[in-house]
C-alpha cells in the first residue's frame, strides 16, 4: 500500500488509476507545446488515462553548452501556465536551481527533481518547502534503497506529496538497464512510484540527436514490464517529430504512436492490479 498523493483533481498511489506524466522534453516554441498536448490529451481522454502535461523550461545538463536548453524560467513558465489554461491539465517541470523554486510553485503542480540532481540538499529542501507535489528521479547511480534518505528530507519540511520515479541504473560508462526489482523496492518505501521507459533506453556520452543515443525499440517491452511488476504511473517524452526534437531526439516516443503504446500499458495494467 502507498501513500495517496494528490494533483490536482487526479488521485495517485494506492489502487487509483495509473496516471501518465507526458510531453515533449523541452519546450521548444508554444506552438510545438500545445500541438502536442493536444494531441497527447485527445488520446488521453479517449483511453481514460489521467494527464500531467510535462515539457521542461529549462534544460541545464546538456553535453555541450550550445546544445538548446530551453526559454528558461520567466517564458518557459508563462507558457506552461497558457497551457494549463487552455487545456485544463496539471503540469510538470524539471528545476535546477533552487533559487526557481517560488516561481516554478506559482505554475507548476509538480516540481521534478532530475536524475542527477536528487541527492542536492539545498535543492531538495528548497523545492520541498513549496509545498507543490515533488517528484524524485531517482539517480542512475543510486541503489533504490537509499530513496529512503531523499524521502526524509522532504518530509522534514513537513511536505509529504511525494512521488519517486526510476529511469535506469548505469550499466558501464554509456549504458543504463532497468533493475524491475526497483519498483518494488521504492514502492515499499511508502509513497507512489513512476516508471520512465523513454529516459532508460538514451545512450549517455553520444549526443541526442544520433539516431545511435537511443534505443527506442526497447519502449513498449519496457513500458509492459514495468507496469507489469506494478508501479503507479508512467513518463513518456513524446513529440510530434522526434527526428526534429531540439533534446533528446533520439528517445522521445513519437505521438503518433502513443495511443498503440498507451493501449498496451492499460491493458497490461488492468491484469497486473489483482497481484500488487
Amino acid at each position: 500500500m502507498t501513500r495517496v498523493v494528490e494533483v490536482g483533481l487526479i488521485k495517485i498511489g494506492d489502487g487509483n488509476p495509473l496516471a501518465l506524466v507526458c510531453g515533449p522534453c523541452v519546450i521548444e516554441d508554444e506552438k510545438t507545446m500545445m500541438t502536442a498536448a493536444e494531441g497527447i490529451l485527445k488520446i488521453t481522454q479517449k483511453l481514460r488515462i489521467p494527464l500531467i502535461f510535462k515539457s521542461s523550461y529549462l534544460k541545464d545538463n546538456r553535453s555541450s553548452e550550445k546544445s538548446y536548453q530551453g526559454p528558461g524560467l520567466k517564458d518557459g513558465l508563462a507558457m506552461l501556465r497558457r497551457l494549463k489554461e487552455k487545456f485544463g491539465v496539471p503540469v510538470l517541470s524539471d528545476i535546477h536551481d533552487m533559487h526557481d523554486a517560488e516561481a516554478c510553485a506559482e505554475v507548476l503542480d509538480i516540481i521534478q527533481i532530475p536524475a542527477y540532481l536528487c541527492m542536492q540538499t539545498t535543492l531538495t529542501l528548497a523545492v520541498a518547502k513549496t509545498g507543490r507535489v515533488v517528484n524524485v528521479k531517482k539517480g542512475q547511480f543510486l541503489d533504490p534503497e537509499d530513496m529512503k534518505n531523499v524521502i526524509k528530507k522532504i518530509e522534514n519540511t513537513g511536505n509529504d506529496k511525494i512521488i519517486l520515479t526510476e529511469r535506469g541504473a548505469c550499466f558501464g560508462y554509456h549504458n543504463l538497464v532497468v533493475d524491475m526489482r526497483s519498483l518494488v523496492t521504492m514502492r515499499e518505501l511508502g509513497y507512489p512510484v513512476m516508471f520512465d521507459p523513454t529516459h532508460s533506453i538514451r545512450v549517455y556520452g553520444l549526443p541526442s540527436s544520433d539516431p545511435r543515443g537511443g534505443t527506442p525499440q526497447f519502449v513498449p517491452a519496457l513500458t509492459r514490464a514495468g507496469i507489469a511488476v506494478g508501479v503507479d504511473m508512467l513518463f513518456i517524452e513524446s513529440h510530434p517529430d522526434p527526428t526534429k526534437a531540439l533534446c533528446d531526439a533520439a528517445s522521445q516516443w513519437p505521438l503518433a504512436r502513443l495511443e498503440e503504446l498507451l493501449t498496451q500499458a492499460v491493458e497490461v495494467d488492468r491484469t497486473a492490479r489483482k497481484y500488487f
